[in-house]
């Protein structure tokens, strides 16, 4: 069993400090370094508009100023690692949601505003205004896990419940690449919502059916040396505590602990392995990628 040790978390460390946003480095300070955890709720402040949602491209794909829902998701995802509330942050996200839900009780993927800005070519509204699993799983997964009560929440949980048995047929079905690297994206939203669901039982069951779906439709990649996009074992469980890790066995996971410390490149940062649609977004997506692989490893207790 490999660990990463001291001198490599170093650079990894010096990675961040050469190469990421503010955001992720107060991060990094707060996380590894015990620095408070002020600055890092400032910091998001600075993402988040009069609307209550995030933009300025908090989430990096997408360039402009306004707010979308995976700016939402992403801002909580900081929120919950910080494990603090901030009650300015959540009204103003709870505001948003609330404005920007549609009739299943979702959000969408991508607001139409988007054209108006560069923006990553996956990042296309939709012909019609619907709820997407990404994020609305996500969103309502970490609120659920900070113990938020909102009407918004009440309708985005009726939503998911529904939208996971959609799932688990359209990961029987699809084919091409696209739609399957949307239902693995999909599927990893699902299990932030599948970790926090009040019904637990159900949450269980459901999450035993999702595993078994996604590798009967071999959206797990099993090769720990692939550099592969959203379907890795730890990108499903990058938490041991996660509902996804017990569709791993403890041989398997270690391998792909192991190839995570591997893949650390000699600048100290990691790499990431979808496409880089301009060169502005690749250094700001490997400190974001830095710290989760950092997170991920001190989880498993692989940080020496």
């Amino acid at each position: 069993m490999q660990t990463l040790t001291h001198d490599r978390l170093a650079r990894a460390e010096r990675f961040i400090w050469l190469s990421a946003r503010l955001l992720e480095r107060v991060r990094f300070a707060h996380l590894f370094r015990g620095a408070p955890v002020d600055p890092v709720v400032h910091a998001l402040h600075g993402y988040q508009n009069v609307d209550g949602g995030f933009g300025h491209a908090i989430e990096p794909d997408f360039r402009g100023p306004v707010s979308q829902p995976l700016g939402v998701e992403f801002a909580l995802r900081v929120l919950e690692e910080l494990q603090r509330s901030d009650s300015a942050l959540i009204e103003g996200t709870l505001r948003f949601l609330q404005a920007q839900r549609t009739p299943d009780g979702g959000v969408p993927n991508v607001l139409p505003n988007v054209v108006e800005y560069p923006r990553a070519p996956w990042w296309q509204p939709a012909s019609e205004l619907k709820g997407c699993l990404l994020p609305t799983a996500s969103i309502a997964g970490l609120l659920l896990g900070a113990n938020v009560s909102a009407p918004w929440l009440e309708g985005a949980t009726a939503y998911c419940w529904t939208a996971l048995d959609q799932l688990l047929e359209r990961a029987k079905s699809a084919r091409d690449r696209l739609p399957r690297l949307q239902v693995a994206y999909e599927a990893c939203a699902a299990i932030v919502f599948l970790d926090h669901a009040s019904d637990r039982a159900r949450a269980d069951r459901v999450a035993t059916a999702l595993g078994r779906a996604l590798d009967a439709a071999e959206l797990i990649s099993r090769n720990a040396d692939a550099h592969a996009e959203a379907s890795l074992p730890l990108d499903y469980a990058p938490r041991p505590r996660s509902v996804a890790r017990r569709w791993f066995d403890e041989r398997e996971i270690e391998r792909h602990l192991d190839a995570m410390i591997a893949a650390q490149a000699e600048d100290g940062g990691w790499t990431v392995p979808w496409s880089i649609w301009t060169p502005s977004v690749e250094q700001e997506w490997r400190g974001i990628l830095t710290l989760e692989r950092l997170k991920t490893l001190r989880a498993y207790s692989r940080l020496s």
